[in-house]
């Protein structure tokens, strides 16, 4: 069986991470989507059992596929699954900067597991979670988007479609 990880903070999960998801469960025997659980990069709006709940829904179609919930490097999560490869999704030229660095740094730590880039399909490949979050923040419909789970919770989140803090809207 060969296995694969999915790695990212799902902050939140977006049709274009459940496009790559989807395309890498079609090649690999089991791919594990980790989350990462506390990023060091950002601070994530949604809390981490959200984030695993959204993506469990989302991805609840896809039999050989799992989630799991990490905090340890990239590579180490890789080993305690066993998996042969890191697969990652492309959309644009800034995300290849940043992932190549990753790739080079990860391959000198692990050289036995491969990173495998996954291109979003056109239809989703100016997706962000980011920019998912912006136009929810000012009240933008992002049903196309996201699962209907994420896009219900930012209604939530943001009833009154104005920016501001996730605990008070209304700022």
């Amino acid at each position: 069986m060969i296995t694969a990880i999915c790695p990212g903070s799902y902050d939140p999960v977006t049709f274009g991470h459940v496009d790559v998801i989807g395309r890498a469960a079609a090649i690999f025997d089991r791919v594990v989507v980790g989350v990462v659980g506390a990023p060091r990069h950002k601070t994530p709006l949604f809390s981490l059992e959200d984030r695993v709940a959204f993506l469990r829904e989302a991805l609840s179609d896809l039999a050989n596929v799992e989630v799991d919930v990490f905090s340890e490097l990239v590579v180490e999560f890789a080993r305690k699954w066993e998996a042969k490869a890191i697969v990652k999704g492309l959309r644009v030229i800034s995300d290849f900067e940043w992932e190549f660095q990753m790739n080079q740094l990860n391959r000198m730590l692990a050289p036995e597991i491969e990173t495998v880039y996954v291109m979003a399909s056109a239809q989703v490949s100016f997706v962000s979670s980011s920019g998912v979050k912006e136009i929810a923040a000012f009240g933008g419909k992002v049903d196309e988007l996201v699962p209907e789970s994420v896009a219900r919770r930012f209604v939530e989140l943001y009833p009154q479609g104005r920016p501001g803090t996730p605990e008070n809207p209304q700022e």
